[in-house]
Protein backbone atom coordinates (compact mmCIF):
# COMPACT_ATOMS: atom_id res chain seq x y z
CA UNK A 1 0.00 0.00 0.00
CA UNK A 2 2.82 2.52 1.06
CA UNK A 3 4.44 1.86 -3.15
CA UNK A 4 0.94 2.09 -4.42
CA UNK A 5 0.82 5.30 -2.73
CA UNK A 6 4.28 6.45 -3.47
CA UNK A 7 3.60 6.18 -7.27
CA UNK A 8 0.51 8.44 -7.40
CA UNK A 9 -2.16 8.56 -9.84
CA UNK A 10 -0.43 8.21 -12.73
CA UNK A 11 1.82 5.37 -11.33
CA UNK A 12 -1.79 3.34 -10.19
CA UNK A 13 -3.38 3.55 -13.80
CA UNK A 14 -0.12 1.90 -15.39
CA UNK A 15 0.05 -0.98 -13.08
CA UNK A 16 -3.29 -1.72 -13.73
CA UNK A 17 -2.91 -1.35 -17.44
CA UNK A 18 -0.56 -4.34 -17.03
CA UNK A 19 -1.77 -6.69 -14.92
CA UNK A 20 -4.58 -6.32 -17.71
CA UNK A 21 -2.35 -7.65 -20.39
CA UNK A 22 -0.96 -9.43 -18.18
CA UNK A 23 -4.35 -11.41 -17.88
CA UNK A 24 -5.42 -11.63 -21.78
CA UNK A 25 -2.50 -13.20 -22.67
CA UNK A 26 -2.79 -16.10 -20.15
CA UNK A 27 -6.43 -16.37 -21.41
CA UNK A 28 -5.11 -16.78 -24.82
CA UNK A 29 -2.65 -19.61 -24.00
CA UNK A 30 -5.02 -21.69 -22.13
CA UNK A 31 -7.92 -21.18 -24.86
CA UNK A 32 -4.98 -22.55 -27.32
CA UNK A 33 -4.21 -25.90 -24.80
CA UNK A 34 -7.60 -26.90 -24.95
CA UNK A 35 -8.05 -26.52 -28.62
CA UNK A 36 -4.91 -28.75 -28.99
CA UNK A 37 -5.13 -32.50 -28.75
CA UNK A 38 -2.74 -33.98 -25.88
CA UNK A 39 -0.55 -36.27 -26.69
CA UNK A 40 1.43 -38.82 -24.36
CA UNK A 41 5.07 -40.66 -25.57
CA UNK A 42 4.25 -44.17 -26.76
CA UNK A 43 0.40 -43.53 -27.10
CA UNK A 44 -1.22 -43.07 -30.21
CA UNK A 45 -4.35 -40.29 -30.18
CA UNK A 46 -7.52 -41.71 -29.72
CA UNK A 47 -9.95 -40.53 -32.80
CA UNK A 48 -12.29 -38.24 -31.73
CA UNK A 49 -15.81 -39.37 -32.66
CA UNK A 50 -18.08 -37.20 -33.95
CA UNK A 51 -21.21 -35.87 -32.10
CA UNK A 52 -24.81 -37.15 -32.77
CA UNK A 53 -27.10 -34.91 -34.43
CA UNK A 54 -23.99 -32.88 -36.19
CA UNK A 55 -23.37 -33.33 -39.97
CA UNK A 56 -19.19 -34.07 -40.23
CA UNK A 57 -19.10 -33.50 -43.99
CA UNK A 58 -20.94 -30.89 -45.48
CA UNK A 59 -21.01 -32.15 -49.26
CA UNK A 60 -24.05 -31.45 -51.18
CA UNK A 61 -26.92 -34.19 -50.08
CA UNK A 62 -28.78 -36.62 -52.70
CA UNK A 63 -31.96 -37.06 -52.09
CA UNK A 64 -33.17 -40.56 -53.46
CA UNK A 65 -37.09 -40.37 -54.49
CA UNK A 66 -38.48 -43.58 -53.86
CA UNK A 67 -40.64 -45.04 -57.16
CA UNK A 68 -43.87 -44.22 -57.10
CA UNK A 69 -46.02 -47.23 -56.25
CA UNK A 70 -49.69 -47.45 -58.20
CA UNK A 71 -52.58 -47.36 -55.57
CA UNK A 72 -54.56 -50.66 -56.62
CA UNK A 73 -58.23 -50.66 -56.46
CA UNK A 74 -59.67 -52.59 -53.93
CA UNK A 75 -60.86 -55.46 -54.96
CA UNK A 76 -64.78 -55.20 -55.24
CA UNK A 77 -66.90 -57.83 -53.30
CA UNK A 78 -68.74 -60.34 -54.90
CA UNK A 79 -72.25 -59.72 -56.02
CA UNK A 80 -74.98 -62.27 -54.22
CA UNK A 81 -78.72 -62.65 -54.55
CA UNK A 82 -80.42 -62.93 -51.29
CA UNK A 83 -84.45 -63.59 -50.56
CA UNK A 84 -86.24 -61.26 -48.28
CA UNK A 85 -88.38 -62.95 -45.71
CA UNK A 86 -90.87 -62.28 -43.27
CA UNK A 87 -89.83 -59.86 -40.56
CA UNK A 88 -86.60 -58.55 -42.62
CA UNK A 89 -84.67 -61.75 -42.62
CA UNK A 90 -82.66 -62.99 -45.19
CA UNK A 91 -81.75 -66.34 -47.28
CA UNK A 92 -78.80 -66.78 -49.81
CA UNK A 93 -80.36 -67.95 -52.62
CA UNK A 94 -78.77 -71.01 -55.04
CA UNK A 95 -79.68 -72.01 -58.49
CA UNK A 96 -83.38 -72.13 -58.14
CA UNK A 97 -85.94 -70.89 -55.76
CA UNK A 98 -89.78 -71.82 -55.26
CA UNK A 99 -92.79 -69.85 -54.26
CA UNK A 100 -95.71 -70.54 -53.62
CA UNK A 101 -97.63 -68.98 -56.53
CA UNK A 102 -99.49 -66.16 -54.98
CA UNK A 103 -97.11 -65.53 -52.37
CA UNK A 104 -94.41 -62.11 -53.21
CA UNK A 105 -91.06 -62.31 -54.55
CA UNK A 106 -88.34 -59.96 -52.75
CA UNK A 107 -85.24 -60.16 -54.23
CA UNK A 108 -82.37 -58.21 -52.99
CA UNK A 109 -78.69 -57.60 -54.97
CA UNK A 110 -75.85 -56.06 -53.36
CA UNK A 111 -74.28 -53.26 -55.42
CA UNK A 112 -74.22 -49.78 -56.45
CA UNK A 113 -76.31 -49.90 -58.89
CA UNK A 114 -78.04 -53.24 -60.10
CA UNK A 115 -79.72 -53.84 -62.99
CA UNK A 116 -82.43 -56.48 -63.29
CA UNK A 117 -83.42 -58.94 -65.82
CA UNK A 118 -87.13 -60.65 -65.99
CA UNK A 119 -88.64 -63.38 -67.84
CA UNK A 120 -90.03 -62.02 -70.97
CA UNK A 121 -93.39 -62.18 -69.67
CA UNK A 122 -93.24 -59.46 -67.04
CA UNK A 123 -91.17 -57.22 -69.21
CA UNK A 124 -94.22 -55.79 -70.43
CA UNK A 125 -95.87 -55.84 -67.10
CA UNK A 126 -98.76 -52.96 -66.95
CA UNK A 127 -100.03 -53.63 -63.84
CA UNK A 128 -97.83 -52.71 -61.26
CA UNK A 129 -97.05 -55.91 -60.04
CA UNK A 130 -93.59 -55.61 -60.69
CA UNK A 131 -91.58 -53.02 -58.62
CA UNK A 132 -87.88 -51.87 -58.75
CA UNK A 133 -85.89 -49.83 -55.87
CA UNK A 134 -82.71 -49.13 -56.29
CA UNK A 135 -81.04 -48.21 -52.18
CA UNK A 136 -77.65 -46.90 -51.86
CA UNK A 137 -76.11 -50.36 -51.45
CA UNK A 138 -78.30 -52.77 -52.61
CA UNK A 139 -81.48 -52.98 -55.08
CA UNK A 140 -84.59 -55.10 -54.48
CA UNK A 141 -86.47 -56.61 -56.79
CA UNK A 142 -90.21 -56.85 -55.57
CA UNK A 143 -92.98 -58.80 -57.35
CA UNK A 144 -96.54 -59.29 -55.60
CA UNK A 145 -99.58 -61.24 -56.82
CA UNK A 146 -97.36 -64.03 -58.32
CA UNK A 147 -99.18 -66.85 -60.78
CA UNK A 148 -97.81 -69.57 -62.52
CA UNK A 149 -96.60 -67.59 -65.63
CA UNK A 150 -94.24 -65.72 -63.56
CA UNK A 151 -91.90 -68.82 -63.80
CA UNK A 152 -88.41 -67.92 -65.41
CA UNK A 153 -85.03 -66.76 -64.90
CA UNK A 154 -84.16 -63.37 -62.68
CA UNK A 155 -81.17 -62.12 -63.23
CA UNK A 156 -79.06 -59.23 -61.38
CA UNK A 157 -76.05 -57.36 -63.40
CA UNK A 158 -73.77 -55.35 -61.23
CA UNK A 159 -73.40 -51.64 -63.11
CA UNK A 160 -69.75 -50.38 -63.59
CA UNK A 161 -70.02 -46.35 -64.09
CA UNK A 162 -67.70 -44.00 -64.98
CA UNK A 163 -69.49 -40.48 -64.12
CA UNK A 164 -73.08 -40.98 -66.05
CA UNK A 165 -72.17 -43.48 -68.05
CA UNK A 166 -73.20 -47.03 -66.80
CA UNK A 167 -72.95 -50.71 -68.21
CA UNK A 168 -74.06 -54.08 -67.46
CA UNK A 169 -70.94 -56.15 -65.88
CA UNK A 170 -72.11 -59.65 -67.69
CA UNK A 171 -69.45 -61.70 -66.63
CA UNK A 172 -70.39 -60.90 -62.73
CA UNK A 173 -74.40 -61.14 -63.08
CA UNK A 174 -75.72 -63.47 -60.65
CA UNK A 175 -78.99 -65.53 -61.52
CA UNK A 176 -81.79 -67.60 -59.90
CA UNK A 177 -84.70 -69.79 -61.71
CA UNK A 178 -87.85 -69.33 -59.37
CA UNK A 179 -90.51 -71.56 -59.55
CA UNK A 180 -94.53 -70.57 -59.14
CA UNK A 181 -96.01 -74.30 -57.64
CA UNK A 182 -99.52 -73.59 -58.94
CA UNK A 183 -101.73 -76.72 -58.30
CA UNK A 184 -103.90 -76.04 -61.00
CA UNK A 185 -100.88 -75.08 -63.59
CA UNK A 186 -98.35 -77.81 -64.36
CA UNK A 187 -97.01 -75.69 -67.52
CA UNK A 188 -96.31 -72.32 -67.53
CA UNK A 189 -99.72 -70.83 -69.45
CA UNK A 190 -99.29 -70.44 -73.38
CA UNK A 191 -101.96 -67.86 -75.48
CA UNK A 192 -100.65 -70.40 -78.47
CA UNK A 193 -102.35 -73.41 -79.21
CA UNK A 194 -99.90 -74.65 -81.21
CA UNK A 195 -96.01 -73.53 -81.85
CA UNK A 196 -93.66 -73.91 -85.04
CA UNK A 197 -90.36 -74.79 -84.43
CA UNK A 198 -87.67 -75.28 -87.01
CA UNK A 199 -85.36 -78.45 -86.65
CA UNK A 200 -81.87 -77.37 -87.88
CA UNK A 201 -78.95 -79.65 -89.02
CA UNK A 202 -75.99 -79.98 -86.21
CA UNK A 203 -78.17 -77.14 -83.97
CA UNK A 204 -79.19 -78.10 -80.94
CA UNK A 205 -83.47 -77.55 -80.74
CA UNK A 206 -85.25 -76.65 -77.39
CA UNK A 207 -89.00 -77.67 -77.01
CA UNK A 208 -89.92 -75.05 -74.00
CA UNK A 209 -92.10 -78.27 -71.71
CA UNK A 210 -91.62 -75.30 -68.79
CA UNK A 211 -93.04 -76.68 -65.55
CA UNK A 212 -94.01 -74.18 -63.21
CA UNK A 213 -92.67 -77.07 -60.21
CA UNK A 214 -89.17 -79.10 -59.94
CA UNK A 215 -91.28 -81.88 -58.45
CA UNK A 216 -93.25 -82.91 -61.79
CA UNK A 217 -92.63 -85.67 -63.74
CA UNK A 218 -92.19 -84.80 -67.69
CA UNK A 219 -92.26 -87.28 -70.32
CA UNK A 220 -91.88 -86.11 -74.51
CA UNK A 221 -94.84 -87.42 -76.69
CA UNK A 222 -95.46 -87.70 -80.59
CA UNK A 223 -99.00 -87.08 -81.69
CA UNK A 224 -98.89 -89.20 -84.27
CA UNK A 225 -98.50 -92.47 -83.92
CA UNK A 226 -99.44 -91.57 -80.64
CA UNK A 227 -96.06 -92.61 -78.75
CA UNK A 228 -93.65 -91.73 -76.15
CA UNK A 229 -90.25 -90.66 -77.39
CA UNK A 230 -87.24 -91.85 -75.46
CA UNK A 231 -85.18 -89.57 -73.37
CA UNK A 232 -81.17 -91.29 -73.59
CA UNK A 233 -79.91 -88.03 -72.36
CA UNK A 234 -77.74 -88.06 -75.27
CA UNK A 235 -79.43 -87.64 -78.32
CA UNK A 236 -82.67 -85.95 -76.07
CA UNK A 237 -82.33 -84.32 -72.92
CA UNK A 238 -84.32 -82.83 -70.52
CA UNK A 239 -83.67 -79.62 -68.14
CA UNK A 240 -86.65 -78.65 -65.55
CA UNK A 241 -85.56 -75.35 -66.19
CA UNK A 242 -85.56 -75.30 -69.98
CA UNK A 243 -87.78 -78.40 -71.43
CA UNK A 244 -86.52 -81.12 -73.77
CA UNK A 245 -83.27 -80.52 -76.13
CA UNK A 246 -82.59 -82.32 -79.02
CA UNK A 247 -79.09 -81.97 -79.93
CA UNK A 248 -78.47 -83.47 -83.13
CA UNK A 249 -81.82 -83.17 -84.87
CA UNK A 250 -82.74 -85.52 -87.68
CA UNK A 251 -85.37 -85.77 -90.59
CA UNK A 252 -86.96 -88.35 -87.99
CA UNK A 253 -86.89 -85.81 -85.55
CA UNK A 254 -89.71 -84.11 -87.23
CA UNK A 255 -93.79 -83.82 -86.70
CA UNK A 256 -95.93 -82.95 -83.82
CA UNK A 257 -94.41 -83.18 -80.27
CA UNK A 258 -96.11 -82.35 -76.78
CA UNK A 259 -94.84 -82.87 -73.15
CA UNK A 260 -97.11 -84.67 -70.27
CA UNK A 261 -96.47 -83.82 -66.40
CA UNK A 262 -97.79 -85.15 -63.48
CA UNK A 263 -97.53 -84.46 -59.91
CA UNK A 264 -99.63 -86.30 -57.74
CA UNK A 265 -103.09 -86.73 -59.22
CA UNK A 266 -102.54 -83.93 -61.63
CA UNK A 267 -101.45 -84.67 -65.16
CA UNK A 268 -101.68 -82.17 -68.08
CA UNK A 269 -100.55 -81.95 -71.42
CA UNK A 270 -98.60 -78.80 -72.87
CA UNK A 271 -98.72 -76.62 -76.26
CA UNK A 272 -98.25 -78.58 -79.15
CA UNK A 273 -94.75 -78.18 -81.26
CA UNK A 274 -94.76 -78.35 -84.98
CA UNK A 275 -91.18 -79.69 -85.52
CA UNK A 276 -89.94 -79.09 -89.17
CA UNK A 277 -86.98 -80.38 -90.37
CA UNK A 278 -84.24 -78.27 -92.00
CA UNK A 279 -80.98 -79.56 -93.18
CA UNK A 280 -79.47 -76.36 -92.08
CA UNK A 281 -75.62 -75.76 -93.80
CA UNK A 282 -72.75 -75.53 -92.12
CA UNK A 283 -71.87 -72.40 -94.13
CA UNK A 284 -72.49 -69.66 -97.00
CA UNK A 285 -71.86 -71.36 -100.24
CA UNK A 286 -69.27 -70.53 -102.26
CA UNK A 287 -70.05 -70.16 -105.93
CA UNK A 288 -67.69 -70.71 -108.97
CA UNK A 289 -68.63 -68.56 -111.82
CA UNK A 290 -67.62 -69.63 -115.34
CA UNK A 291 -68.41 -68.31 -119.20
CA UNK A 292 -68.18 -70.32 -122.31
CA UNK A 293 -66.33 -67.76 -123.64
CA UNK A 294 -64.89 -64.44 -122.40
CA UNK A 295 -65.17 -63.10 -126.02
CA UNK A 296 -68.16 -63.25 -127.93
CA UNK A 297 -68.69 -63.10 -131.85
CA UNK A 298 -71.73 -60.84 -132.40
CA UNK A 299 -74.96 -63.16 -133.42
CA UNK A 300 -73.24 -66.07 -131.40
CA UNK A 301 -74.65 -67.82 -127.94
CA UNK A 302 -73.20 -67.15 -124.44
CA UNK A 303 -73.34 -69.69 -121.43
CA UNK A 304 -72.37 -68.38 -117.88
CA UNK A 305 -72.82 -71.29 -115.54
CA UNK A 306 -72.64 -70.40 -111.80
CA UNK A 307 -71.97 -74.21 -109.79
CA UNK A 308 -71.61 -74.49 -105.83
CA UNK A 309 -70.22 -77.57 -104.06
CA UNK A 310 -72.35 -78.34 -100.82
CA UNK A 311 -74.04 -80.68 -97.96
CA UNK A 312 -76.69 -82.89 -99.33
CA UNK A 313 -80.14 -81.16 -99.32
CA UNK A 314 -79.02 -78.17 -98.74
CA UNK A 315 -81.35 -75.81 -101.22
CA UNK A 316 -79.33 -72.69 -102.84
CA UNK A 317 -80.70 -70.00 -104.72
CA UNK A 318 -79.32 -68.33 -107.49
CA UNK A 319 -80.23 -64.68 -108.96
CA UNK A 320 -78.45 -62.83 -111.90
CA UNK A 321 -77.33 -59.41 -112.99
CA UNK A 322 -76.21 -59.34 -116.75
CA UNK A 323 -75.79 -56.15 -119.04
CA UNK A 324 -79.25 -56.92 -121.05
CA UNK A 325 -81.25 -56.22 -118.07
CA UNK A 326 -81.09 -52.33 -119.41
CA UNK A 327 -83.13 -53.25 -122.33
CA UNK A 328 -85.59 -55.63 -120.01
CA UNK A 329 -83.92 -58.63 -122.02
CA UNK A 330 -85.64 -61.86 -120.84
CA UNK A 331 -83.46 -63.84 -118.01
CA UNK A 332 -83.47 -67.52 -119.49
CA UNK A 333 -81.71 -70.06 -116.59
CA UNK A 334 -81.26 -73.83 -116.26
CA UNK A 335 -81.02 -75.06 -112.89
CA UNK A 336 -79.80 -78.74 -111.97
CA UNK A 337 -78.78 -80.50 -108.72
CA UNK A 338 -77.56 -83.63 -108.84
CA UNK A 339 -75.22 -86.17 -105.47
CA UNK A 340 -71.32 -85.97 -105.81
CA UNK A 341 -69.65 -89.55 -104.73
CA UNK A 342 -67.37 -89.22 -101.92
CA UNK A 343 -66.70 -90.09 -98.40
CA UNK A 344 -69.51 -87.18 -96.97
CA UNK A 345 -73.34 -86.72 -99.10
CA UNK A 346 -72.14 -83.94 -100.77
CA UNK A 347 -74.26 -82.28 -104.09
CA UNK A 348 -73.69 -80.14 -106.86
CA UNK A 349 -76.03 -77.06 -107.32
CA UNK A 350 -75.82 -75.57 -110.93
CA UNK A 351 -76.89 -72.47 -112.37
CA UNK A 352 -76.74 -71.73 -115.97
CA UNK A 353 -77.95 -68.29 -117.97
CA UNK A 354 -78.56 -68.63 -121.50
CA UNK A 355 -77.70 -65.56 -124.15
CA UNK A 356 -78.43 -66.07 -127.46
CA UNK A 357 -77.62 -64.22 -130.37
CA UNK A 358 -75.39 -61.66 -128.54
CA UNK A 359 -75.96 -58.09 -129.51
CA UNK A 360 -73.30 -55.27 -128.44
CA UNK A 361 -75.28 -54.33 -125.68
CA UNK A 362 -74.77 -58.03 -123.97
CA UNK A 363 -71.20 -56.88 -123.58
CA UNK A 364 -70.05 -56.28 -119.97
CA UNK A 365 -70.16 -57.88 -116.36
CA UNK A 366 -72.68 -61.09 -115.46
CA UNK A 367 -73.03 -61.47 -111.37
CA UNK A 368 -74.29 -64.26 -109.71
CA UNK A 369 -75.40 -64.77 -106.58
CA UNK A 370 -75.79 -67.90 -104.58
CA UNK A 371 -77.71 -67.82 -101.10
CA UNK A 372 -78.32 -70.63 -98.12
CA UNK A 373 -79.68 -70.02 -94.94
CA UNK A 374 -76.62 -69.24 -93.74
CA UNK A 375 -75.91 -66.63 -96.37
CA UNK A 376 -74.72 -65.41 -100.14
CA UNK A 377 -71.64 -64.81 -102.15
CA UNK A 378 -71.80 -63.00 -105.38
CA UNK A 379 -69.15 -63.52 -107.83
CA UNK A 380 -68.74 -61.90 -111.46
CA UNK A 381 -66.84 -62.47 -114.69
CA UNK A 382 -66.68 -60.39 -117.72
CA UNK A 383 -67.64 -61.19 -121.68
CA UNK A 384 -66.49 -58.52 -124.51
CA UNK A 385 -68.97 -58.71 -127.78
CA UNK A 386 -66.81 -58.68 -131.14
CA UNK A 387 -67.50 -58.25 -134.46
CA UNK A 388 -67.64 -60.63 -137.31
CA UNK A 389 -64.45 -61.36 -139.14
CA UNK A 390 -65.24 -60.05 -142.86
CA UNK A 391 -64.29 -62.61 -145.34
CA UNK A 392 -61.18 -61.91 -147.48
CA UNK A 393 -61.84 -61.02 -151.07
CA UNK A 394 -60.29 -63.71 -153.32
Amino acid sequence: MLMLKSFGAKGRLALSAFFVCALILELGYCQKDAQEPKTTTGRKPKPTKPKLGKVINKEPRVVKTKPKVKATPAPQRQTFLTQVLNKGKFQRVGETLSVQAGHTLALRCKGKPVQWGVPAYLEEDDEGRLRILQHERYGILTLVNTTAADTGEYTCYPMYCEDTDCRKEYDKAVKVFVFFPDPQELFVPSADYYEVIQLRTNWPTVLPCQVTSPEAKVSLHREFPPVEVAVDGAEISFDVKRGFTIHRPRPHHAGALFCVASLGNLRQSSTKYMLIYVNYPMAAPTPVIQASSTSVVLGENLQVSCTVMGEQDVVIDFTWEYPGQQIDRPLYTQESVRPVGGGTARQQSQSVLLVDEMREVDQGTYTCTAQNLQGYKSVSTTVKVVSKAKPKKP
